[in-house]
Parts: structure tokens; C-alpha cells; sequence
């Protein structure tokens, strides 16, 4: 199969950088909307793949298929043609050859990422409204349990924003260094095939090894914080993580028992994203049941190891 050498894939970078530099706003807006939306396509198709095969395939065939699935969007952006803020960040090609200027790179590059984030949000508003993060909800039971695809996407959504910045950093490196790879591979196709085969690898590659795509996390963590708040996930916490903290939050005054209080008396399972930090204190608590109840250490221990194991339960998986 015939492919372009690598110096005229470059020579057409040059090319191809000049027209985005060229482009006027509002087409930078549209094409990056329709971008930011074709990223939330792999994105939500994604989340829904990775819905229970962890639990049956293990967690490394689960995100490789979650990674397979999540490289449709940037296929739908490279052929469809679009704006992607990721991808365009190859026009330093045409910079460094001196045929694109900074401030044209660098206007593309702002009007784009705002046009991504507004496109991936108008993808989240469209998939919330659908009621498909339903999906796997059995009857009577609340959404985030057993392996409704709400679970999913909150964990994944958990996840991301608990990276450090060093974490978050370095993974978004990995992660643009193969996005910028796979267009790059697409470029070097003349034919519709070719390039699906050119982007697939690359990105199914930044997915299945956990790295940090900008665009897709802006639906991602939107789609978390949407969940987060609906009413539909607004059930009692289990009885005894309800029973241990009300012993705790009433028979100590302690800051350490109100925030213990405060975690467990929020009433949706989907805002209960401080169940690390009450898992990280659960050893101090135990001291502080000892001293206010009066009973021994094992008895007090033993509650809050109760409670620790109970909130590790209602930690969400993270997804890719």
C-alpha cells in the first residue's frame, strides 16, 4: 500500500497550517465545536463500553477495548474534517518552517479550545437529556450501583480530577505525543482506510495506557459534575456507613467528626467524592470514639474499619 514519506508529510504540514492559520473566527468556531462534539462521541461511546468489562474481561482487555472504541472520534475529526485543538497543535511545523506566523498558531489555537470545550459541553447537555447514562440501571436500584454506565462515567470523571498536576502533566505529554502521531500517521494515507488504520493504533495506544487528553476530558468531567447533580441518584448511603458516622459526628465535637458528618449525611451516593479523605481519617476517628464513648479501642477500631471498608466500596471505579 503506497503511503507519503515522512519529508512530504511534512511539506503537506506546512500546507496545512498556513489554511488553519488562515481560517476566519467564526469557521475556527464551528469547525472546533463539531471537533469538541466528535471527541465526546468516543468519549460517551467509551464510557459505555467500558461498562462492566472490567469486571468481565479484566481491566487491561477493558481498556483496551475502551481505547479501540474512543479512536472513532478522532476519526470522525481528521476525515470528517474539523478543529482540534490537540491535533493542530502540529502547525509548529509551519512556524518552524517560517511559513506560519505565531500569533496566527497561536489565535487558532485559543478560538479552537474554547470552540472544543463549547462543543463538548452541547455533547454532554445531549447525553445527559438522553437518559443513555442509565443504561445498566436495574429497577428499584440506585444508578450508581452494580454496573450502570453512571458508575462508570462518575468514576472516570472522579479520577481525572484527582490527578496531581505532575500526573496530569506527564500524561497529557503521552497523550499528545500519539493524538500528534496519529495524524500525522492518517497524513501519510491517500485513502479513507488507511488513515482509519493510521489514527486507530495511536489512540486506542494514549486510552488503554491511561494517559490525559485535554478535549476529552472536557466531556469527561463535565459529564461527572452533570451526574453528580442529578436527582436521580439522590439515594440513602448505606444504612451503616449512616449508623457509624452519626455515632462519630454525635459523640465528638471534634472538626474531624463533622467532616465525617458532613460526607455521610450528603444524600446521593454520586456526591460522595470525600470518601478518600474519610477513608484517610478513619484511624483518628477511631481515638476520637474512645475518648468520647468511653469504650475500648478494639470495639471503636473495629467501627471505623467498618466504615473505611464500606467507603472504599462506594468509591467508583476509574475508566480510561
Amino acid at each position: 500500500m503506497a503511503f507519503n514519506a515522512p519529508a512530504k508529510i511534512a511539506e503537506n504540514f506546512i500546507g496545512v497550517g498556513k489554511a488553519k492559520g488562515s481560517l476566519t473566527i467564526f469557521k475556527m468556531l464551528i469547525l472546533g465545536i463539531l471537533a469538541g462534539a466528535y471527541i465526546g462521541f468516543g468519549a460517551e461511546l467509551s464510557t459505555m463500553v467500558l461498562t462492566g468489562t472490567q469486571t468481565t474481561m479484566g481491566l487491561g482487555m477493558s481498556k483496551l477495548f475502551g481505547g479501540a472504541v474512543f479512536s472513532v472520534g478522532l476519526m470522525l475529526v481528521v476525515i470528517g474534517g474539523a478543529e482540534l485543538f490537540t491535533g493542530n497543535n502540529l502547525m509548529t511545523i509551519g512556524v518552524s518552517a517560517g511559513e506560519v506566523k505565531w500569533t496566527a498558531m497561536l489565535k487558532n489555537w485559543v478560538i479552537v479550545y474554547i470552540a472544543n470545550f463549547i462543543g463538548s459541553l452541547i455533547l454532554v447537555y445531549i447525553m445527559y437529556k438522553s437518559n443513555l447514562w442509565k443504561t445498566g440501571f436495574v429497577a428499584g436500584q440506585c444508578p450508581l450501583e452494580g454496573g450502570a454506565c453512571a458508575n462508570t462515567a462518575l468514576g472516570i470523571a472522579i479520577s481525572k480530577v484527582n490527578l496531581g498536576w505532575g500526573e496530569a502533566f506527564y500524561r497529557g505529554i503521552g497523550c499528545n505525543w500519539l493524538v500528534c502521531l496519529a495524524v500525522w500517521l492518517a497524513a501519510a494515507a491517500d485513502d479513507i482506510s488507511g488513515k482509519v488504520w493510521g489514527i486507530f493504533f495511536p489512540i486506542m495506544a494514549f486510552v488503554a495506557s491511561g494517559f490525559e487528553h485535554c478535549v476529552a476530558n472536557m466531556y469527561f468531567i463535565p459529564m461527572g459534575i452533570a451526574l453528580k447533580a442529578d436527582p436521580a441518584l439522590a439515594e440513602p448511603l448505606h444504612p451503616r456507613l449512616a449508623t457509624i458516622g452519626a455515632e462519630i459526628a454525635f459523640h465528638a465535637r471534634a472538626e474531624m467528626a463533622r467532616t465525617v458528618e458532613d460526607v455521610l449525611a450528603r444524600r446521593s451516593r454520586a456526591l460522595f467524592l470525600d470518601a478518600r479523605a474519610a477513608i484517610e481519617m478513619a484511624p483518628r476517628a477511631s481515638e476520637i470514639l474512645a475518648r468520647e464513648l468511653g469504650r475500648d479501642q478494639a470495639w471503636c477500631s473495629a467501627q471505623v474499619d467498618a466504615f473505611r471498608e464500606l467507603a472504599r466500596a462506594y468509591l467508583p471505579d476509574s475508566g480510561a
